[in-house]
């Protein structure tokens, strides 16, 4: 039986980002069931870098989109990958929503985000003449990252520290024992003294298959599918326009690539399966959407693009649910690490999960 000190189950923009940081003074092995990196949630996003706006103060997002903001935003610089600080406005496009942004300027501050600035309808038409609102919230803190390149990047420092990446390598199961963790991967056994479960979508699946951990640790996970319009043409927008939030989500808003282009999502659509399927009945509800903030929408420019699921740990109505980092004083397993509810703002936060990670893992 081969032997690892430490596994990274998952190779998202998480499990790589633990990975990179563990490597530079661990054995790592980053072991993920597809072919390549980050086919999932990963690639399946808006690519923003959220500002830390709209979460509960004192909850791990808070803390992590906070400090994996500035991470990203630095570890971009240094490596040159491709990003932008954009800027975010949020728009209230009815009177009656002007007291949401009263709310999110107020959880603004409660999270230390104090860049936030009000703009009346006038300005907001100066920032953005295209955009119908009776007020708005601006973010300049916002941003986008090349979600691809970003993990290109973290690969490159895994292999350079001298972890490795297993492809086309499923976690069948495993058993906790005294000393580690043995997993059966694919058709081998390796034993590992920590592992780390960063399998994003299938975490909670992959945390049942382990011998040893109690089903009461692992939470009941919810999926939400949400679906991405591109806009042909140019983009009307020269910055990201969100409206207020709704139940599930930040609503369907609009972004922009690094090439300027625009599209807009994703909506919620709680669903049972992973299934990626792209639905396009709902091109009409996106356009109402829309139309919202921006009068002169055209359905016919909009082509769909690509659909995204977001694994979490609140259904319909549940409200608010936080990341979940549970290690060993949590559930009572020595050197296992789950990662439950991982979804947005993970990309922003990903350099700050694989700090939280690593606070949990005994010095070597």
């Amino acid at each position: 039986m081969e032997t690892a000190d430490c596994v990274v189950i998952g190779a998202g923009v998480v499990g790589l980002a633990i990975a990179a940081r563990l490597a530079a003074t661990r054995e790592v092995i980053v072991v993920e069931r597809a072919a390549t990196f980050g086919t999932e949630t990963s690639s399946r996003n808006s690519e923003v870098i959220h500002a830390g706006i709209y979460y509960q103060p004192g909850s791990l997002k808070a803390r992590l989109c906070r400090r994996g903001r500035d991470l990203l935003y630095a570890y971009s610089t240094e490596r040159g990958i491709p990003h932008q600080r954009l800027g975010k406005l949020i728009v209230a496009t009815r009177a009656e929503e002007r007291s949401e942004l009263d709310r999110l300027q107020a959880l603004a501050e409660a999270n230390r985000v104090s860049d936030l600035a009000f703009l009346d309808q006038a300005a907001v038409r100066t920032l953005e003449p295209e955009v119908d609102a009776h007020a708005g919230l601006w973010s300049p803190s916002t941003g986008i990252v090349d979600s691809h390149q970003l993990m290109l990047s973290l690969v490159g420092d895994i292999e350079r520290a001298g972890g490795a990446i297993a492809y086309n390598a499923p976690v069948i199961s495993g058993t906790a024992g005294e000393g580690g963790i043995r997993l059966r991967v694919g058709d081998a056994d390796l034993f590992c003294r920590t592992v780390i479960n960063a399998a994003g979508l299938w975490a909670p699946g992959m945390a049942h298959s382990i011998v040893g951990l109690p089903s009461s640790a692992i939470p009941r996970h919810y999926l939400a599918i949400g679906h991405y319009y591109a806009l042909a043409g140019k983009s009307p927008f020269r910055h990201l326009v969100y409206p207020v939030p709704e139940p599930g989500g930040l609503g369907i808003h609009a972004t922009l690539d690094l090439g300027g282009a625009a599209r807009f999502g994703p909506d919620v659509r709680w669903i049972e399966t992973i299934d990626y399927r792209f639905d396009d009945s709902r091109k009409a509800a996106f356009t109402a959407a829309i139309a919202r903030y921006w009068p002169a929408v055209d359905e016919a420019r909009l082509q769909p693009a690509h659909t995204g699921i977001r694994p979490k740990l609140a259904g319909p109505g549940g409200g608010f649910a936080d990341f979940r980092v549970d290690g060993p004083a949590i559930h009572g397993v020595p050197g296992l690490i789950n990662l439950f509810g991982i979804e947005s703002p993970g990309l922003t936060a990903a350099l700050a999960i694989a700090e939280e990670v690593e606070g949990n893992i005994p010095s070597p």
